[in-house]
């Protein structure tokens, strides 16, 4: 993770069954909710970085 000072808040609606069943199966993991959307976040670009070639941010 990055450090505290780039940390950005991010707003998400999702259906409240949807909800308490990804919280119920990130304890099951040992996750918060907030943790495991970060994993999935980050398996998702390096995923797509795997095809496509790593993402260069403008500073």
């Amino acid at each position: 993770m990055e450090n505290k000072a780039n940390e950005k808040h991010f707003g998400l609606r999702v259906d409240g069954n949807i909800l308490a069943k990804f919280r119920y199966v990130c304890g099951f993991h040992g996750r918060s909710a907030n943790a495991q959307i970060i994993q999935l976040m980050l398996k998702f670009i390096a995923d797509y970085e795997a095809e496509h070639g790593k993402i260069e941010l403008e500073k």
